[in-house]
């Protein structure tokens, strides 16, 4: 599985950005998208993630502010983030889970990285 991940740059606080990622590939048992972010000297964390059935998880961080959809046609996830605090700069990763957790054929895949700076 391949990810294109769009959308990063720099916004002031207060501000929106919308990321998008599409899958391509073998998207066989492909259940769930969504994004993770990494901060300098932090670990990567996830920020939201969704099934292909419309299940969605969204952190406490930044609910309120931040939505993830997917479009299943078009194996495309958008991430609209609303609401910018300079707290939220980070490289934004776009991630794909095959499979279940712990199951069989569980993997995960990773986009390249888009990066996402919120500043004055």
């Amino acid at each position: 599985v391949q990810l294109q991940a769009s959308g990063g740059g720099l916004v002031q606080p207060g501000g929106s950005l919308r990321l998008s990622c599409a899958a391509s590939g073998n998207m066989f048992n492909i259940k769930a998208m969504g994004w993770f972010r990494q901060a300098p000297g932090k670990q990567r964390e996830l920020v939201a993630a969704s099934t292909f059935s419309g299940d969605t998880t969204v952190v406490d961080s930044v609910k309120g502010r931040f939505a993830i959809s997917i479009d299943n046609a078009k194996n495309t996830v958008h991430l609209q983030m609303n609401n910018l605090r300079p707290e939220d700069t980070a490289v934004y990763y776009c991630h794909a889970r095959r499979g279940d957790y712990g199951g069989p054929d569980f993997q995960r895949y990773w986009g390249q990285g888009t990066q996402v700076t919120v500043s004055s």
